[in-house]
C-alpha cells in the first residue's frame, strides 16, 4: 500500500525507523529532485499519459472531483499533479472567524506550542525561532499559541489554501534538506522539519501574526505561490517583504496561497490566543481543504 501519511516513499515502508532514516542519507536528494522535477514536465504525448494514468491507479486518485480528468487535458504530468479541482469540490467552512484546514491531508499535529517549542512527534521538539528562521524575539508573542501539522499523501490535491484571512507581508525562503516528511522519518530525526527546505509565508489580520509553512520533502523539486510562480532554490535564507496594502497578497479564509510540485506538509504557527482550536480537530484524522477546525478572535 502507499504511504498515506507522508510524500509517498512506498518501497521503504518496511524498513524500520532508523534504517529508512539511513538509506535517505545515502540518496543524492539533489539529484533525485531534479530527475523527478525533469520527468513530472515532460510534454511527450504517450509518456506524459502513462505517468498520469500510472499515477492515478497507483495512488487511488479520486478523479470525480478532478476538473479535467483526461490525462489529454494536462500539459505534463506535474500540471496533473498539482490540479485544480471542480468548482464545489472543497467547500469552506461557514463563519468569518472559522480557521479552516489550509490543504488537504491528515493532521500529523495539532495543539499549542510549549513556550518556544514545537512538537515535532512525541520524543522530539525543536524550536519556534529555528523552524520560522528568526530570533527569540520575534517569535516571543508565538510562545503557547496555536499549532498545526498536515501531511500531504501523493493522492491528495496539492494545493495550500489560507487558514483564515489575512494579508502577506513576508515571504522567505530556507534553504535545506530534503528528508521524507512523514511519521516515521518524524520519530527518527531530531529537528526535522526545521532542518528540511521550507517556504515561511508571515501573515496579518487585525486580530493579530500568524505563519503558513510550506515544508519541502524527498521528490519535492520546488515550491510555487500564487503570485510569484517557483521559488527560486539558493543558498542563503532569502526574505521579501511586501507593504501592508498590496490588494492581491489580502487573501480570503480558503484563498490560494501555493503549491508543492509533489507533495509534502504544511504547518500553521499563530501568535498566542489568536486561534482556538475545536474539540473534534485532533491528531491522526484526516482533513480537507476548507474543513473546519478551530476559530480565531475577532478582529
Amino acid at each position: 500500500m502507499p504511504d498515506q501519511t507522508g510524500n509517498g516513499n512506498t518501497i521503504l515502508q518496511g524498513l524500520p525507523d532508523q534504517l529508512f532514516v539511513l538509506f535517505q542519507r545515502l540518496l543524492p536528494e539533489r539529484l533525485l529532485g531534479r530527475g523527478v522535477y525533469w520527468l513530472a514536465r515532460q510534454r511527450t504525448p504517450w509518456l506524459r499519459n502513462l505517468l498520469i494514468r500510472s499515477f492515478i491507479r497507483f495512488y487511488k486518485v479520486d478523479i470525480s472531483e478532478v476538473e479535467h480528468p483526461e490525462p489529454a487535458a494536462w500539459e505534463h504530468a506535474n500540471a496533473f499533479f498539482t490540479r485544480a479541482l471542480r468548482p464545489g469540490a472543497r467547500p469552506l467552512a461557514a463563519g468569518a472567524n472559522t480557521v479552516v484546514s489550509p490543504a488537504d491531508g491528515r493532521i500529523g499535529e495539532l495543539g499549542y506550542a510549549a513556550g518556544n517549542y514545537l512538537i515535532q512527534a512525541k520524543r522530539f521538539h525543536y524550536r519556534l525561532a529555528d523552524f520560522l528562521a528568526t530570533d527569540d524575539a520575534s517569535v516571543a508573542r508565538f510562545h503557547d499559541g496555536a499549532t498545526l501539522t498536515i501531511y500531504l499523501a501523493p493522492h491528495n490535491y496539492h494545493r495550500v489554501h489560507m487558514p483564515l484571512a489575512g494579508q502577506v507581508r513576508e515571504v522567505v525562503h530556507v534553504p535545506g534538506r530534503r528528508w521524507a516528511v512523514n511519521r516515521r522519518t518524524a520519530r527518527a530525526v531530531p529537528g526535522l522539519f526545521a532542518a528540511n527546505e521550507r517556504v515561511i509565508l508571515w501573515c496579518e489580520n487585525p486580530a493579530g501574526r500568524f505563519a503558513v509553512v510550506l515544508v519541502g520533502a524527498m521528490n519535492v523539486a520546488s515550491i510555487s505561490l500564487a503570485w510569484t510562480g517557483e521559488v527560486a532554490p539558493g543558498k542563503q535564507v532569502t526574505r521579501s517583504r511586501y507593504p501592508a496594502d498590496v490588494p492581491h497578497l489580502a487573501i480570503p479564509a480558503g484563498g490560494l496561497l501555493g503549491q508543492f510540485n509533489l507533495g509534502s506538509t504544511v504547518v500553521v504557527v499563530a501568535e498566542k490566543g489568536l486561534i482556538d482550536w475545536d474539540a473534534g480537530s485532533i491528531a491522526g484524522r484526516s482533513v480537507r481543504m476548507g474543513e473546519g477546525l478551530g476559530q480565531s478572535r475577532p478582529g
